[in-house]
């Protein structure tokens, strides 16, 4: 069975930093965009950042640009580190794979997708 894990999401005063882990289980992610979206309350999904198969091409929101950064272990673990976080950053972040991706805010492109994880910034 194919499963991407969230973790290290919490509650974090505004201005402080939090680093996000999705680990691949079943199978190896190494071919694979992998990216991270997010979701508030009453919000849809929407795209924060992804990263190419070889970790050599990354790409953000603009809401999240010069803040977040996200990298792979090529492994199976793939990080969004965050720093500077706003409570408007409140969400809950989910991790995704892609075999092949053409439109990186499409959901639809996505193969995989993890349950998630809550991250809170307080103000």
């Amino acid at each position: 069975q194919v499963q991407l894990i969230e973790s290290g999401g919490g509650l974090v005063q505004a201005g402080g930093s939090l680093r996000l882990s999705c680990a691949a289980s079943g199978r190896t992610f190494s071919s694979f965009a992998m990216a991270w979206f997010r979701q508030a309350a009453g919000k849809e999904r929407e795209f924060v950042a992804v990263i190419n198969s070889n970790g050599g091409s990354t790409s953000y929101a603009d809401s999240v640009k010069g803040r977040f950064t996200i990298s792979r272990d090529n492994a199976k673990t793939v990080y969004l580190q965050m720093n500077s976080l706003k409570p408007e950053d409140t969400a809950v972040y989910y991790c995704a794979a892609a075999r092949r991706l053409f439109n990186k805010s499409r959901l639809g492109e996505y193969d995989y997708w993890g349950q998630g994880t809550q991250v809170t910034v307080s103000s």
